[in-house]
């Protein structure tokens, strides 16, 4: 067994951080969970004071013969241990084709262990393509609510449209989550959260709600943060609803960081990957994600590919694991040289090679690029004629890399690229260029960004400085701050998206009306009032 401490002393006498020390210590981690799913569950009947399904079901990654399934045992969610005893626990499911569970046409047994704090992952497989199921667990006495999911089109197949919604940036302790209801009851094929799903600030008193527990440090806070999220029934009714696709920003950690580096001057980088470790842990085990994502210690592959048949192709990507620090001190700053240097990273090199060989393998009539901050060079000036400033934790911090893969799309002649983007609690739409501050050159892709679920509260219907937000940026179409998601309809030959908007989110079920909508047609690119 690797003792942590040990690690600790020989990756500082070598001066620096060992990458390859730690990860010894973070493959030894990852392995228990394994060895885990091998132990025999508790055979006797069990029983629960609670219900054990107290964070609700869900479903994710689907293809077009499988999908995830997943659910956490929790009769006391707020525990450390989810009220839960330190022994595995069998698990069965089933999945039908009515929602009353009466045409099961898969089902079986899975083990829910203390390791991976009694999560499920069941990745079923054996589905029609296309289709709707629905989906529930049992264990012991209990049984789950009902689920509904779906599986994607054939690969080969040419689907007339996909209907799905993109979200981000849900923070508990600002507001209701009214827009996971309305996600719930716009029927939708799939739902993406593009990061920040939870929050790790500590408590904090007069707010909407309270987060329960301190600063996020340690695996128990963690999950207990993760859990009392997972707790609220509007977010439950949007996961029990569709299969949902899931990526991280920085918040399901430490705000701001930069693959190894925090934020913040003096901390220690051993702890602070040990604590990674931790954060991305519990991420997978409140997720329904693949085994492939499970977390090798403090890391965790999340960027991928989900394909809608010939529809579209979806590269879902990871902006914050492999990053290089943030420019300029991360600071609001002009595109200098260190904000063009081309050692600066937001994909990293092996994730760079993969989304351009994912690109050029696509043969799908829309390519979208699934991901966390915003990909246009939009600026602002403090002050009237001064200097033009951008954000270095966004794509502008990292141009270099930035425009070189605009420039791989048009060279390339990708179809239709489209990226979604979340993060920054306000709705954009942006034409992209390979050098946004050249508008005299071609268009290559659309960016739709979407505002936050509750993270900032409910915001301005306003903006000041709009007009001259917007004649500075030609490529900017749109620009809002109030709350909500995007509604995505897509067909072979045009995309729209609707800017859904909730009234208020400091009071539960707040009206939702769609401020605007914006389309691109295929093979034209360049977005266009809808």
């Amino acid at each position: 067994m690797i003792d942590l401490s040990d690690l600790r002393s020989a990756a500082r006498s070598e001066g620096g951080v060992s990458r390859r020390l730690f990860l010894a210590y973070g493959s030894a981690l990852a392995s228990l969970p394994l060895l885990a799913s091998r132990a025999e569950a508790r055979s006797r009947r069990v029983s629960f004071s609670a219900d054990p399904f107290s964070l609700g079901v869900a479903t994710g990654e689907p293809t077009e013969s499988g999908v995830v399934l997943w659910t956490r045992l929790a009769p006391s969610p707020l525990d450390p241990d989810g009220g839960m005893p330190p022994e595995a626990v069998e698990v069965a499911w089933e999945i039908a084709t009515d929602d009353g569970m009466r045409d099961v046409v898969r089902s079986g047994k899975t083990v829910a262990t203390p390791q991976l704090a009694h999560s499920v992952h069941v990745e079923a497989e054996g589905l029609q393509p296309d289709r709707w199921y629905w989906y529930r667990f049992k264990v012991g006495d209990a049984i789950s609510p009902i689920g509904r999911t779906r599986t994607t089109p054939a690969p080969d197949a040419s689907p007339e449209s996909l209907r799905f919604a993109f979200a981000s940036c849900s923070h508990y302790e600002q507001g209701y989550f009214t827009a996971y209801r309305k996600l719930a009851e716009e029927e939708l094929d799939l739902a993406f959260h593009l990061g920040d799903y939870i929050y790790e600030g500590p408590g904090r008193e007069a707010l909407v709600r309270k987060h329960a527990g301190p600063k996020l440090r340690t695996l128990a806070d963690y999950r207990i943060r993760h859990a009392q999220y997972k707790t609220d029934a509007d977010l439950q009714a949007a996961h029990a609803r569709c299969p949902w696709v899931v990526t991280w920003d920085d918040h399901e950690f430490e705000n701001n960081y930069a693959a190894e580096i925090s934020e913040k001057e003096g901390i220690d980088p051993i702890e602070f990957l040990e604590q990674r470790a931790k954060a991305y842990q519990a991420y997978y085990e409140a997720m329904p994600l693949r085994s492939f994502s499970l977390p090798q210690g403090p890391d965790m592959k999340l960027y991928r590919t989900l394909r809608y048949g010939r529809l579209a192709a979806f590269q879902v990507l990871d902006t914050r694991q492999y990053r290089t620090d943030q420019p300029n001190g991360d600071h609001a700053a002009e595109l200098n040289e260190a904000a063009l240097s081309p050692k600066n990273t937001i994909l990293g090199a092996k994730q760079a090679g993969w989304l351009k060989a994912s690109l050029l393998r696509s043969t799908s009539s829309w390519n979208v690029l699934a991901q966390q901050v915003m990909m246009g060079m939009v600026h602002r000036s403090r002050t009237e004629g001064g200097p033009e400033l951008y954000s270095m934790d966004q794509w502008p911090g990292y141009a270099y890399e930035r425009m070189k893969l605009v420039e791989f799309m048009a060279d390339r002649r990708i179809p239709n690229p489209v990226v979604l983007t979340g993060d920054i609690h306000s709705n954009w739409v942006n034409d992209l260029r390979v050098d946004d501050r050249k508008p005299e050159g071609a268009i290559v892709a659309a960016e739709f960004v979407g505002t936050s679920i509750t993270s900032g509260g409910d915001g301005s219907p306003t903006v000041e400085g709009l007009d001259a937000l917007l004649a500075g940026n030609p490529g900017v179409h749109f620009h809002n701050r109030q709350r909500g998601y995007v509604l995505c309809n897509v067909t072979p030959k045009s995309w729209t998206s609707d800017y859904r908007i909730v009234e208020s989110v400091k009071s539960p079920g707040s009206a939702v009306k769609t401020l605007k909508s914006f389309a691109v047609e295929a093979g034209k690119p360049g977005v266009q009032p809808a």
